[in-house]
């Protein structure tokens, strides 16, 4: 009698010091794996690339100036040409073509 009791104890415990165990594991693992920074944590704003053209600014060949650029919005860029240099604010103002609008930073007396 006192063997059987012994047993089944045995057994009983070990049983349930592999499920704690096993439950432990997967806590540590899930927080573990939730604290982990994913691989593209990049801001919305830095994944996305626009191509803006720059108003009021040709190339030497006469074409509209393009610039690729994963700036915001309202950020100011510097742009050397054959007339020289000039500033452009980028917007979030979509031409017809499918580029974004950047506006000469002069034509509106700002400096």
């Amino acid at each position: 009698m006192l063997t059987d009791v012994l047993t089944g104890w045995t057994a009983e415990t070990l049983g349930g010091l592999t499920v704690l165990t096993a439950a432990a594991a997967w806590g540590w693992f899930s927080r573990r794996r939730a604290a982990r920074p994913a691989a593209t944590a990049l801001p919305a704003a830095a994944q996305r690339v626009r191509t803006y053209t720059l108003l009021g600014a040709r190339a030497t060949d006469g074409q509209p100036v393009h610039l690729p650029s994963s700036r915001p919005a309202g950020t100011r860029v510097t742009w050397t040409g054959p007339a020289g240099k000039a500033q452009f604010e980028l917007t979030d103002g979509m031409l017809p073509d499918g580029t974004y609008a950047a506006e000469q930073v002069a034509a509106y007396g700002r400096a």
